[in-house]
């Protein structure tokens, strides 16, 4: 079984940036991409970034792209998400979730984090 811990999630204010770590607990190929998703209240979750195992293919959704970075340390088992200029409407629990390749299809990942809550105030 891989488990995954988000951590970072806090509040700031509007423009501010946060870090968010995933620490993935096993190497499987069912685990070898990340994905990071987003919930807002009453929504389904939204797909957000996605990194391959070597870290050279990275996707991301047209609302985060050019503000959000992920990026991941295999020695340390740990994918981030950076977020920076961040904006009230990016106030949602973020989830990361490991599957076989990245993709933004929520279904693909098999294995999901408790999610972390992130709150932006304007």
């Amino acid at each position: 079984q891989v488990r995954l811990t988000e951590s970072g999630g806090g509040s700031v204010q509007a423009g501010e940036s946060l870090t968010l770590s995933c620490t993935v607990s096993t190497r499987t190929i069912r685990a070898d991409a990340t994905g990071w998703f987003r919930q807002f209240p009453g929504k389904e979750r939204e797909f957000v970034a996605a990194i391959n195992y070597g870290g050279g293919v990275a996707i991301y959704a047209e609302s985060v792209k050019g503000r959000f970075t992920t990026s991941r340390d295999n020695m340390a088992n740990t994918v981030y998400l950076q977020m920076n200029s961040l904006k009230p409407e990016d106030t949602a629990v973020y989830f990361c979730a490991a599957g076989r390749a990245p993709t933004r299809v929520r279904e693909r990942y098999d294995f999901w984090g408790q999610g972390t809550q992130v709150t932006v105030s304007p």
